[in-house]
């Protein structure tokens, strides 16, 4: 059989990233109704117990990995960041601010990932990109400041803060799989971190009242089933798939337009609005994002990442 084309590579590859981008993006609106039935423990465990079984049949089909010393570490940390406390703090902050500003606040992740690059690999950081920077993270503040308590976001600073910890981790988490990804299917990388989160959640699925699991809206489960098959196995998958037909650094580039499927979901489907000042501090964070890509490519980062 002769190999695919560059060309054929590429189309594929941007096929998965458009994929992996509306995945994402659609993700914060299931997420915000899928807390209208379950605990966020309840809902990231669920997440991955499906993702298990929708890959769980294909698993024997996937290469092995070239497994070296040391890689256990990284698998470790890589767990335990994401979904680890990525899901954890993602969860928590979009039951306390709205979907819009979660992912609006997802946009950072790349510039995020070119600082941890440059504290933890000593890669060169521009100072456009330390610029972008500040400027995402003062949108961030304004975000929040311009945020009003509402039953659907009780408290928008304490969930934008979370949800920055989440994006922080899954930049970290990013960074540690450098040393993977050359080495490991994209899949099967995918199917660890899923069945790493069945068991890390388990405890606290266990002890949010399963019993009342039963009465949640179909709505709620609808959204869970969405998140565990084309986010956190689908999404994931995809991104990493893309990563072979393309540099990660232009698939980190697409990140950026996972905020506005947010924003048009969560207005369309959950009628959210945004004040003047929150509109001010989008702004801000486009403005960051821009100024830090101008600033040079996102470093060389051979692994996955992604939202939701």
């Amino acid at each position: 059989m002769p190999s695919s084309s560059p060309a054929h590579n590429r189309i594929v590859a941007l096929l998965c990233l458009c994929g992996a981008v509306l995945f994402w993006g659609v993700s914060f609106m299931a997420t915000k109704t899928a807390l209208s039935g379950f605990s966020p423990m309840t809902v990231v465990w669920l997440r991955m117990v499906i993702a298990c079984f929708a890959i769980a049949p294909f698993l024997h089909l996937l290469p092995r990995p070239d497994y070296r010393p040391g890689d256990a570490k990284w698998l470790v940390l890589v767990c335990l960041l994401q979904p680890g406390v990525y899901y954890l703090a993602e969860n928590y902050a979009i039951g306390m601010t709205t979907s819009s500003q979660a992912g609006v606040i997802s946009a950072i992740v790349p510039l995020l990932v070119a600082l941890g690059a440059w504290i933890f690999l000593h890669e060169h950081i521009s100072a456009k990109i330390i610029g972008g920077i500040v400027l995402s993270m003062a949108g961030v503040v304004l975000l929040s400041v311009g945020a009003t308590a509402a039953a659907s976001a009780p408290n928008p600073v304490l969930g934008n803060a979370l949800e920055v910890v989440a994006m922080a981790s899954a930049a970290v988490a990013t960074i540690a799989l450098k040393h993977l990804i050359s080495r490991y299917n994209a899949w099967l990388l995918t199917a660890i971190q899923c069945f790493a989160g069945a068991v890390l959640f388990l405890p606290g699925a266990l002890l949010s009242h399963p019993s009342t699991w039963l009465a949640a809206p179909a709505t709620a489960w609808w959204s869970v089933a969405y998140l565990g098959v084309f986010v956190s196995l689908g999404a994931f998958g995809l991104f990493n798939t893309a990563m072979a037909g393309m540099p990660a650094s232009r698939a980190a580039i697409a990140i950026n337009a996972v905020p506005l499927v947010a924003l048009v979901t969560g207005w369309l489907v959950l009628s959210e609005g945004l004040t003047g000042l929150q509109l001010a501090g989008c702004v801000a964070i486009a403005m960051g994002v821009a100024l830090g890509q101008s600033g040079g490519a996102t470093p060389e980062i051979e692994t996955a990442m992604g939202e939701g």
